[in-house]
C-alpha cells in the first residue's frame, strides 16, 4: 500500500475546498494547517500541484473524460480532485514518475472515503500515462484549451491570434518573482542571505528573484523588501509622479496597501487616506501601514459612495476587477468567471472612478487602473465616465513615464520598451508577460 504524502493530501484538501468555493488559493496556501506542519520542499510541491491543477484544470477534465466509460458521468469532487491531481503530475511534472503520481491517486482515494472508486482512478489514470507517452503534447498546444473557450475568442478579436496565444501560454506558469526594494543597500543585504536577484524589466527599484527563498530573509521580515509584481509599482510610480508636492493622496481601493506603502515613500510630506470596505481586509491593511503612523489614515469606507468633495491632490482609483490579467496567479478566476460578470463589475468601476473625481480637486488627477484585459472594464469605463463629467479630460500617460525616467525611477530600457503599449488615446495596457508583469490596464485622467 502506498503511504499518501503530505503535500498530496493538504493539495487534495485544498483544492477541495476552492472547488466548493470556500476561499481563495493564496488564502488557503497560506493559512492551512497542514502547510505549517510542513517542510519547505513539501510546501513547494503542494504549492505546485494545487496551482498547477488550478491553471490546467479545463484541459486535464478533458483529457480524464475522453477516458470514462460514460464521459458525461458525474464524479464525486473528491475523486475528480484525485484525478486532477494525478493527471497533472503525469502530464506536467517529469520528476515524479507515474507510477508514484498512481498509485498516491489510488490511495488518496480510499483515504478519502471512496474506496469503490480507486479501480476507476487506477484505470483511467493508467489510461492517461499510456496515451501521454505515445503522443506528447506541447504545453503551447495546450495552453489555450487550459482556458474557457469565450476568454480566448475575445483576446483572439482584440489581440489577434498571436497575442492571445502568448497570454494563454503565459497564464500556464507562475508569475514571476519580483520585489521591491525599499533602499539600494538591501540589495547586497539579500545577496548575502544567499538570494538570487536580477535587474527588473521596468523599474530601478524593482529585482527578479532568481533563487533563494526571499520570506526567510531578515529584510522581508522588516518590511525593507516586499514581494510585489512590478506592473503593479508601476502603478503606484504613476500615480505618486505628478508635478509639485501633493499634500494629500487618497488610495480609494487600498487593500492589500502594497501601492499605498510606494504612494507613502515617494511623497512623505503627504497625509495619505486610504479606504477600504472590507473588513477583515482592512484590519490587515491597518497592521501593514501602521509604519507610517498617522500619515496613512485607514477609512473603512465605500469606494463608489465618498463623501469627500474635491480635497485630494491625487486619488488612485485601482479598482476591483475581473482579473483576466492575472490568471497566472489567480487561476482560479477562469473557473468562476462569467461574461456577463463583466458588465456587473464595470457598473461598480464606473460609479468608484465617479467618486474619484469628485473627491479631487480642480488641477489634479486621477489614477485609474485594473489589473483586466477587457475593454468594458477599461476604456469603456473611462469613456462612459468622462461623458458623464465634463470637467475632467483623460491625458496620455507618455509625460508621466518621461517625469519617471528622468528620476531614475524607470529604468531607460523601461521607459523606451513603455512607450511602445501606449494606446491612441495615451493609456496603457501590459499584455501578460510582456515585460514578466500580470496585465495591467493604466488611465490618466486630471480635473479641470
Amino acid at each position: 500500500m502506498a503511504r499518501i504524502s503530505i503535500s498530496r493530501r493538504a493539495a487534495h484538501a485544498i483544492l477541495l475546498a476552492i472547488e466548493a468555493d470556500i476561499a481563495h488559493s493564496d488564502d488557503l496556501l497560506r493559512e492551512d494547517p497542514l502547510m505549517a506542519a510542513m517542510s519547505a520542499a513539501d510546501r513547494r510541491l503542494t504549492t505546485t500541484l494545487v496551482m498547477g491543477v488550478l491553471r490546467w484544470q479545463i484541459q486535464l477534465d478533458q483529457q480524464i473524460r475522453s477516458f470514462l466509460s460514460k464521459p458525461n458521468a458525474k464524479l464525486d469532487p473528491a475523486v475528480l480532485i484525485t484525478l486532477r491531481i494525478g493527471a497533472f503530475q503525469l502530464l506536467h511534472l517529469d520528476r515524479i514518475p507515474a507510477h508514484a503520481a498512481i498509485d498516491e491517486s489510488v490511495e488518496l482515494t480510499r483515504h478519502s472515503g471512496y474506496r469503490s472508486a480507486t479501480g476507476l482512478v487506477n484505470a483511467v489514470l493508467r489510461k492517461l500515462a499510456r496515451a501521454a507517452a505515445l503522443a506528447p503534447e506541447g504545453r503551447s498546444s495546450q495552453a489555450a484549451a487550459a482556458h474557457p473557450a469565450w476568454m480566448v475568442d475575445r483576446w483572439t478579436k482584440f489581440f489577434g491570434a498571436d497575442t492571445a496565444s502568448a497570454i494563454c501560454l503565459h497564464d500556464q506558469n507562475p508569475p514571476v518573482p519580483a520585489i521591491r526594494l525599499s533602499a539600494p543597500a538591501v540589495e547586497q543585504e539579500l545577496v548575502s542571505a544567499g538570494i538570487t536577484l536580477s535587474p527588473g524589466r521596468l523599474l530601478s527599484s524593482a529585482r527578479i528573484v532568481e533563487s533563494g527563498d526571499i520570506t526567510a530573509t531578515t529584510a522581508f521580515r522588516d518590511g525593507r523588501v516586499r514581494q510585489q509584481d512590478e506592473g503593479s509599482q508601476l502603478v503606484a510610480e504613476l500615480a505618486a509622479t505628478m508635478s509639485g508636492e501633493p499634500k494629500r493622496i487618497l488610495d480609494s481601493c487600498a487593500a492589500p496597501g502594497g501601492k499605498t506603502l510606494i504612494l507613502a515613500e515617494r511623497n512623505p510630506e503627504a497625509h495619505i487616506v486610504a479606504c477600504e470596505a472590507s473588513r477583515p481586509r482592512m484590519k490587515q491593511l491597518r497592521e501593514r501601514l501602521s509604519v507610517f503612523g498617522e500619515r496613512i489614515e485607514c477609512r473603512l469606507a465605500d469606494a463608489t459612495a465618498f463623501s469627500f468633495d474635491s480635497e485630494f491632490d491625487v486619488v488612485l482609483a485601482d479598482v476591483p476587477c475581473s482579473g483576466t490579467g492575472t490568471l497566472s496567479r489567480n487561476p482560479e478566476i477562469r473557473h468562476r468567471l462569467q461574461p456577463g460578470d463583466l458588465s456587473r463589475q464595470a457598473e461598480r468601476q464606473r460609479a468608484i472612478l465617479a467618486s474619484a473625481l469628485r473627491a479631487v480637486r480642480s488641477g489634479g488627477r486621477v489614477i485609474y487602473s485594473t489589473c483586466s484585459l477587457e475593454p468594458e472594464e477599461n476604456e469603456e469605463v473611462i469613456a462612459a465616465v468622462l461623458a458623464q463629467n465634463s470637467n475632467a479630460r483623460a491625458i496620455p500617460l507618455a509625460p508621466t513615464l518621461e517625469a519617471l525616467r528622468e528620476r531614475n525611477i524607470l529604468a531607460a530600457a523601461g521607459a523606451e520598451s513603455l512607450q511602445s503599449v501606449l494606446t491612441p488615446q495615451g493609456f496603457m495596457l501590459l499584455i501578460p508577460g510582456a515585460f514578466q508583469t500580470d496585465g495591467f490596464f493604466i488611465a490618466m485622467i486630471r480635473k479641470l
